[in-house]
């Protein structure tokens, strides 16, 4: 595949390359980064023609933002198409001497709250764009608006409440005005694309983990509905935190956890048949999920410039048609998942 080959983002004026970069890792997500190295991975990105960056508030409490902000305010703006999210506030903490940044292994000492109303999204997307040192996006998502990061349904109706009384007023007028290109949703879970489109016309859904190599649950019910609707999609997490660029080795994680022995098989079957066809497995996870045609570009993470090359020439490695056909035909994939 052609990484630098663009795909229009579902109904939106935007169209994005196949192949972008996703900055959670500058956000120090399980791993210490020093300011080197993310120098480095951008600038690598950028010589390689990577042209596409999507960060957030929350990755790194605002860090991923700032190192992705310096690095390409230097770059020609017509070149770049960058993404970051709303949903999330940053503010600074109650006791700064005892603050915990939880899962991230560094990143910024601030604390968030949720806010989808009118003024929490606009309060975001200007935070957003200071930290970044621009004045505009291309594409803005809504970030989180499920019961994973929320905790509760309670919390997931109140965001949908104030998403549909408030955000979507301020979404539409970021959009009308051209402050952004396209409107998105962020999803971690099945069960949101539904609510989030009986709440409001999304551009597009950045799909986390729930249409990859390791699972398609999703391809007969909620892709189906993005496909019949004409939204787009982003794939995120495409290695679903690890397993599928590793294979089961040991301390390899699923889905942000350790997976378990059927999960860690079923990666073992798909790799020895990868083999067999001489396709290495991240390969075939980066570009499995764009033979389906409401997806329009997948963001694989990277904290080390030598993650870039390696991600680009997987991306670009030949795939023949007999490896797809052997995955379906041993139930390792979805039979109706489109691989032609």
């Amino acid at each position: 595949m052609n990484p630098a080959e663009t795909r229009r983002l579902g109904p939106s004026d935007v169209h994005l390359p196949q192949f972008g970069f996703g900055a959670a890792p500058l956000g120090e997500l399980f791993s210490r980064v020093s300011e080197d190295d993310a120098e480095a991975t951008l600038q690598t990105a950028w010589d390689a023609g990577v042209r596409y960056y999507d960060t957030a508030p929350w990755y790194g409490r605002g860090q991923s933002e700032h190192r992705v902000g310096r690095f390409l305010y230097r770059q020609p703006r017509g070149e770049v198409l960058l993404s970051t999210k709303v949903g999330r506030v940053l503010r600074p903490p109650a006791r700064p001497e005892t603050f915990d940044t939880g899962f991230w292994a560094g990143g910024l000492h601030f604390e968030h709250h949720f806010d989808y109303s009118y003024d929490g999204v606009m309060r975001a997307y200007e935070d957003s764009l200071q930290r970044l040192g621009m004045n505009r996006v291309d594409v803005l998502v809504i970030h989180d608006l499920d019961w994973w990061h929320q905790g509760s349904e309670t919390a997931v109706a109140a965001g949908l409440a104030q998403l549909a009384t408030g955000g979507w007023r301020a979404l539409s007028d970021l959009k009308s005005s051209g402050q952004i290109g396209a409107i998105g949703a962020g999803i971690n879970q099945p069960g949101m694309v539904d609510r989030l489109l009986d709440v409001c016309p999304l551009d597009f859904f950045l799909v986390a983990l729930l249409y990859t190599l390791g699972e398609q649950d999703t391809l007969e019910t909620e892709m189906a509905r993005i496909r019949h609707e004409g939204v787009g999609v982003i794939i995120g997490a495409v290695f679903n935190s690890g397993l599928y660029a590793t294979g089961p080795v040991e301390g390899a994680t699923y889905n942000y956890r350790a997976p378990s022995a059927d999960e860690s098989d079923k990666a073992g079957r798909i790799k020895a048949i990868c083999d067999r066809h001489g396709v290495p497995l991240p390969a075939a996870a980066l570009q499995f999920p764009l033979h389906h045609p409401s997806v329009a570009s997948v963001i694989p993470g990277a904290f080390r410039p030598e993650h870039v090359t390696q991600n680009l020439q997987h991306f670009t490695h030949a795939i023949p048609g007999d490896l797809w056909a052997e995955l379906k035909a041993e139930r390792l994939i979805h039979p109706d998942a489109p691989t032609g």
